[in-house]
């Protein structure tokens, strides 16, 4: 069951990583080492694939070799480590130096793939038909089928101690901080398909010295498909994580100014441009988050413009926890203020220049820098907000909202900071 699930996983996950570069890869046809990338993901989908128990048998049969596809799914690990190797090299040298290199290892695991397809048949390893999983194990018997593995084994040991070598080399020198991730990832993935490795030659030689060695199928194949999805993941992420990182970031922003949102919400509904879910369906990511962040944002903004009439005079903002008092105070003055809101509301206030890379501008108004400045900020009055208790004494309420009676007396165009 486990590796049913696995090896469909892994099919999916391959052919899904090469339909994801392929728009790619028709952008920069001139580019070898995406072309190489591209074949590893169509192999690495392709060698799970055709050895799904459902097809298997249907595959072999159409070609009129039982277990034919063991053969096939050797073939495209061949190919892929190949490609591996080649996406490695030219990630770790110069254009020059990294097209011979490549050369070179195209040409020896295109040689020891003609060798396997060769013994392959004149072995005759399909005497024995069983599950994806248990094939190799009940062939293993066989002197001159213990050869062949032995043959094939060494190939993918030899090309993942390569890919081992370079890519926790380039995760040394990796600048950008997704790309480093993935090769570490990389690194990781090929070491478990060294285990992998070292884990079918303890079975081979276990089998030829007469030991039962199906205990060991189960850790052979974990390893192997655990190591091909981190390779798969390790090879995409620096193309997709950055852009989810973004997407956390921002649903996570958008969720630490929900208290200070709804509380300014309740207490002046018009500065929503729409309807908010009920709570608390709010809590699941929009869509078009990047806009509904922005919203939130704009929407904070105009209930301080709300609030301003009611903000004391002279207040110093040079905290979060400060500012969320002040909202606080605020908010309990409008709630016991009959005044209806001034038609002519103040600015409102800005984070500490010292905070806002020291222009002091809002950050609405500027770019991409001074916006997540923004949010930064209100994000962190948000979270003292929450921190503070919902409502203040009665009598406390009562002298706020006559202080906020006095306070309507005062010139719209008053400085409120």
């Amino acid at each position: 069951m486990i590796y049913d699930v696995l090896s469909h996983l892994c099919a999916l996950v391959g052919l899904a990583a090469f339909c994801y570069k392929l728009p790619e890869l028709l952008r920069r046809r001139g580019d070898p080492a995406l072309w190489a990338l591209e074949i590893y993901f169509l192999c690495s989908g392709i060698s799970f694939l055709v050895d799904l128990n459902w097809l298997r048998d249907d595959v072999s049969r159409l070609f009129g070799y039982p277990n034919l596809t063991t053969l096939l799914t050797q073939a495209a690990v061949v190919v892929l480590t190949a490609a591996q190797q080649v996406v490695l090299v030219h990630w770790s040298h110069p254009p020059e130096r990294a097209a011979a290199l490549a050369r070179r290892r195209v040409l020896a695991f295109s040689a020891a793939l003609v060798v396997l397809a060769v013994l392959f048949f004149v072995v005759e390893p399909y005497r024995q038909t069983a599950s994806a999983e248990g094939t190799l194990l009940s062939n293993m018997q066989d002197r001159d089928y213990a050869g062949y593995l032995l043959l094939y084994i060494t190939v993918c040991a030899v090309g993942q101690v390569g890919a081992v070598r370079l890519s926790y080399r380039y995760a040394h020198i990796a600048r950008r901080t997704w790309l480093r991730a993935g090769m570490w990832t990389v690194t990781a993935g090929a070491s478990l398909i060294l285990l992998y490795c070292a884990i079918r030659y303890t079975q081979i030689a276990g089998t030829q010295l007469g030991h039962d060695m199906s205990a060991w199928e189960p850790a052979y194949w974990l390893a192997g498909s655990v190591g091909a999805l981190l390779q798969v993941f390790g090879w995409t992420v620096p193309s997709w994580g950055p852009a989810l990182s973004g997407r956390l970031r921002g649903y996570h922003s958008y969720l630490r100014l929900r208290p200070l949102w709804w509380a300014l919400y309740e207490a002046v509904p018009a500065i929503a441009l729409e309807p908010p879910p009920r709570r608390p369906l709010d809590l699941l990511p929009p869509a078009g988050l990047d806009y509904r962040l922005h919203r939130r944002v704009i929407e904070i903004l105009d209930g301080y413009h709300a609030l301003g009439p009611h903000l004391p005079r002279g207040a110093e903002r040079s905290s979060p926890a400060g500012e969320a008092r002040l909202l606080r105070s605020a908010l309990d003055a409008r709630a016991g203020a009959p005044a209806d809101p001034p038609s002519s509301l103040p600015a409102a206030p800005s984070p500490p220049a010292e905070r806002r890379g020291g222009s002091g501008e809002s950050g609405g108004s500027g770019g991409s820098g001074d916006f997540a400045q923004e949010v930064a900020w209100l994000s962190e009055v948000a979270r003292a907000f929450a921190r503070l208790p919902a409502t203040r004494p009665a009598a406390s309420r009562t002298a706020a909202g006559q202080a906020a009676s006095e306070r309507a007396a005062v010139p719209r165009g008053s400085d409120h900071t």
